[in-house]
């Protein structure tokens, strides 16, 4: 039954929209993440994280060694002390919003359910890559825009320094992450050409250097330019990942026990590698707001129709110091 002052039109375009999201909320999420290849790994691996409330996102951080462990013998005195181990990082919720809009023309031109259907249809489908496209350039922002996610230019940036979370790595070092330059390599030594022969030795010491124990990068995102230079480098050795990536529209190969991904989405910066721990990054989202569609709003000075969907949430890090970069 229609609202009082809400024609029929409307009430079967919102009822619409509404059943369709509905039956396909879970397909609107998993057609943003799944189609991101960072995001894709993080589902995983179980790395996306819902977090109901709190003026920030917080994520715990083990910064330091505990100062009392010590070898001892008999009745040696024991430290007791107590020692500041345990921080914080705090990162700011992020928004994101899309509209599936239409006028009161475009609805009484568009008469007859199948019509009214097909618009529906194709403006949620617009509202999805819409998405999409706007998540996949903050994933590889810096987070200077206003209101952007901080993306790996922000948690693995290209100095490896700047504050993150509130902590400046200038300040506390272990925060830093790890870049490897072409121009002043780890290894030291001169610079090195990035190339098909020279790509593996930029990678290797720092996957080194990522390295502790247990503790390695998974995934290897790179741009058009080092995804070639290291496809390139195998000739006859490579390895590719499971039929799954590839039904996913995902190119990866293996570099010791990480995927090597080809982001194609033309976002990620050129000549880039990011080398992910995916254990220290959490791709957190707000349970009220993981593309949630709201009640339709009818705007008071405007015949139209708009149902409103939201997303909230940030990509966070609780160890830079395990995430690192090739770069030019």
């Amino acid at each position: 039954m229609a609202s009082p002052g809400q024609s029929t039109l409307f009430t079967t375009f919102t009822e619409l929209v509404t059943t369709t999201f509905r039956n396909h909320r879970k397909e609107i999420a998993n057609n943003i993440e799944g189609h991101n290849a960072l995001l894709r790994y993080m589902n995983d691996r179980g790395r996306k994280r819902t977090v109901d409330g709190g003026l920030s996102i917080v994520e715990p951080l083990d910064y330091a060694a505990n100062s009392t462990v010590q070898r001892y013998s008999g009745y040696d005195t024991l430290n007791v002390q107590a020692s500041d181990v345990i921080s914080a990082a705090e990162f700011p919720w992020r928004q994101i919003a899309a509209n599936v809009v239409a006028s009161g023309l475009e609805l009484r031109t568009n008469a007859g359910k199948s019509a009214i259907l097909n618009l529906v249809k194709a403006r949620i489908q617009n509202a999805i890559r819409s998405l999409r496209n706007t998540i996949a350039t903050d994933l590889y922002s810096d987070g200077t825009t206003a209101n952007q996610i901080n993306g790996l230019q922000a948690l693995v940036s290209d100095a490896g320094t700047g504050t993150v979370g509130g902590i400046n790595s200038t300040t506390w070092s272990f925060w830093a992450s790890i870049v490897q330059s072409a121009a002043a390599p780890l290894q030291g030594g001169s610079a090195i050409t990035p190339s098909a022969t020279t790509i593996e030795s930029l990678m290797l010491p720092l996957w080194l250097r990522l390295t502790r124990g247990t503790d390695m990068p998974q995934l290897i995102v790179a741009d058009q330019i080092y995804f070639t230079y290291y496809e390139q480098s195998q000739s006859s050795l490579k390895r590719y990942t499971t039929k799954d990536d590839g039904d996913a529209g995902f190119v990866a190969m293996k570099y010791k026990n990480a995927d090597v991904v080809f982001d194609g989405s033309g976002i990620i910066p050129a000549s880039h590698m990011y080398f992910l721990n995916l254990d220290y990054l959490s791709w957190c989202v707000h349970p009220d707001a993981d593309f949630k569609e709201v009640p339709e709003i009818r705007p008071v000075n405007q015949d139209a129709a708009v149902i409103p969907i939201l997303w909230m949430g940030n990509l966070t890090t609780s160890a830079r110091k395990f995430q690192g970069v090739v770069k030019a």
